[in-house]
């Protein structure tokens, strides 16, 4: 049996680095093909100009569109060829990151990734989610090689609203429980093989993590400072939950994040906020413990992270829209088949309703 587990070649953490651009790449290559949105462009454009200030390596800027589309992934890697880019650098959110990946493995250079919020684990892995352009869930690419370089900027996430890194927190509260629904399936890993004793360890340091540091970690967020306990859950959210989803496996919860964006009341909330809630399923489907559910439920009241349908926009059940969600959580070949027992569209719609009271539940428990 293959056990395996992957990582970038080098992770990078601190405030500050994003000024090291240049010498990052040029470690690498001598023309780097930067991607940023708008926003981000204004926040790092500057720095990043005096990076490669009177330096031999050089940069071309080129806007990312905001969605990691089969259609903007073509376009950008015809404009990096077109400069004659040898690396290419993706600065911003999970999207603009994966839109970058993708870049550097059609176009067959290496990649620099940047993240400037830590709202997901995107940064490290060597996975590609591509949307439609109207924001639903399309595909994976799998890609054959993790990032080259992953910098992550402390100074620049904290500068960004808090809600991105308690998003962020989201998406790494179900690392934990997707790699050991992975493990004890014995399934493989995105990783191409078993879950190694190591990326099961880094899924339980992820989640120990955020149940230790969240709360802490959020409230100094709010007031854009970097703390120790701020450095531990973006390093959470980052490097433990790539590592761990990526090496350790997927399972329900991202699933049924999937199945979610059909709804289109959901389309306004961050993938981790609704990653969040199908951790919550998946800890129904299984039948986890109640005393865990309430550790998880009471983690995400503290934070601010969704436990009911109505968190996500959901005013009002109905039975039809949550039957597709159900079922697009079960397509074929989806992560939820990595969950140690027969699932069935059926018991992901039971599980999404029984979720949603048990939220209720709680919150009207502990206040």
């Amino acid at each position: 049996m293959t056990k395996m587990i992957i990582s970038p070649s080098k992770y990078i953490q601190g405030p500050g680095e994003l000024s090291k651009l240049s010498e990052y790449s040029g470690r690498l290559g001598k023309h780097a093909f930067i991607i940023a949105d708008e926003f981000v462009t204004g926040l790092v454009g500057k720095t990043i100009e005096d990076s490669y200030a009177g330096k031999e390596t050089s940069y071309t800027m080129e806007k990312f569109d905001g969605e990691c589309s089969k259609q903007e992934i073509e376009r950008l890697r015809t404009a990096c060829k077109a400069a004659e880019a040898d690396v290419v650098v993706g600065i911003g959110g999970g999207k603009t990151l994966d839109t970058a990946k993708a870049i550097g493995y059609f176009n067959e250079i290496p990649v620099i990734v940047a993240p400037t919020i830590a709202s997901t684990d995107a940064p490290t892995s060597a996975l590609s989610v591509i949307y439609k352009e109207n924001g639903e869930f399309d595909e994976y690419l799998m890609l054959p090689f993790n990032p080259t370089f992953v910098i992550t900027d402390t100074k620049i996430i904290t500068s960004a609203p808090a809600r991105l890194i308690v998003s962020g927190m989201g998406d790494a509260l179900a690392t934990y429980f997707e790699a050991r629904a992975t493990k004890r399936a014995n399934k493989t890993a995105m990783a191409g093989g078993h879950v190694t004793e190591a990326a099961v360890a880094l899924a339980k340091l992820c989640y120990d993590t955020l149940i230790a540091e969240g709360l802490k970690a959020k409230l100094a967020a709010k007031n854009h400072l970097v703390t120790e306990s701020v450095e531990k859950i973006i390093e959470a959210n980052t490097y433990l939950s790539g590592i761990g989803f990526e090496s350790g496996g997927l399972a329900a919860a991202y699933a049924i994040h999937n199945g979610l964006t059909v709804l289109e009341e959901t389309h306004h909330m961050y993938h981790g906020e609704k990653v969040a809630f199908g951790t919550l399923v998946q800890l129904i489907l299984e039948d986890a413990p109640e005393e865990e559910i309430e550790v998880v439920v009471s983690f995400c009241l503290s934070i601010g992270l969704p436990v009911t349908l109505a968190d996500l926009g959901v005013k009002e059940i109905n039975e039809e829209k949550l039957r597709k969600a159900a079922e697009l959580s079960c397509a074929e070949g989806g992560t939820i088949y990595n969950m140690p027992f027969e699932i069935t569209p059926e018991l992901v719609y039971a599980a999404i309703v029984t979720a949603d009271s048990v939220g209720r539940y709680y919150k009207e428990k502990l206040g």
